[in-house]
């Protein structure tokens, strides 16, 4: 059974197998409109949005906005800060974290639920298990950042995360933190594949604010394969992400 439902501003899909699973179904999108409404930066009742007023102190964060800052701090250390929640506003945007961390808690819904064949993907950001309806690997299509109806590269997971930054979709909207207001020009497209989709998200978008040299990053990071275009439309994959296109 497979379904998608526009929640947190993108399309999310949710597939999983055997018989009719509707409830299952409406539980792992319910999830993500609990999450949509606790960490949205464009909802003025959002949790988020509370404490970016200044109206909840830190001792009084949910537990899952708690846990969230946690892996954020975690990251940046991780990258030498070029993941950073904070905006050159001084405003906490989370949400280059959420999503991933959002679709890695819905998969664990769903394989509680008995369920282990499935494919979750919110923004073009994927967590599978499983096989599909036909018996088949799941399959995720890299798209081209200069025409969005080709799929340049498709990857076979096998239970990794997948998960792409870029500009192509949302526009510029990822910078170096180390050169505040210096928008990335030399890419267009990360694609990470990694253990989980968190793994793959958290340290995709550090190496798109990294530029040319992400590339190096994923390479460099144990469990961590990529696919960078750049602006010139020339793609350079890392040591072993050929192995990950092999059906």
């Amino acid at each position: 059974m497979r379904e998608t439902r526009i929640l947190m501003g993108m399309p999310i899909t949710v597939d999983v197998g055997g018989a009719w699973n509707g409830e299952l179904i409406d539980t792992a999108f319910g999830y993500f409109e609990h999450i949509d409404l606790r960490f949205s930066t464009y909802r003025a009742d959002s949790e988020i949005t509370a404490i970016n007023r200044g109206d909840i102190p830190v001792v009084e964060w949910s537990g899952e906005m708690t846990e969230v800052f946690a892996l954020a701090r975690q990251t940046k250390d991780e990258t030498d800060g070029y993941f950073d929640i904070r905006k050159p506003d001084g405003s906490l945007d989370p949400s280059g974290i959420v999503k991933s961390w959002a679709i890695r808690n819905a998969a664990a819904i769903v394989q509680r639920a008995g369920i282990s064949d499935f494919f979750i993907e919110a923004g073009g950001d994927v967590q599978s298990g499983g096989r599909n309806g036909s018996g088949q690997d799941w399959s995720v299509g890299i798209r081209n950042p200069f025409n969005g109806h080709e799929i340049v590269k498709i990857v076979y997971p096998r239970g990794r995360g997948v998960a792409t930054s870029g500009t192509y979709v949302r526009g510029q909207h990822i910078y170096n933190p180390h050169a505040i207001g210096s928008p990335i020009q030399d890419i267009v497209s990360l694609t990470v594949i990694g253990a989980d989709v968190l793994e793959a998200d958290r340290f995709a978008t550090a190496a798109f604010a990294m530029g040319r040299d992400g590339i190096l990053f994923i390479e460099q990071t144990p469990g961590m394969e990529g696919y960078v275009i750049d602006t010139n439309g020339r793609a350079t994959p890392t040591t072993g992400f050929g192995a990950l296109c092999l059906p």
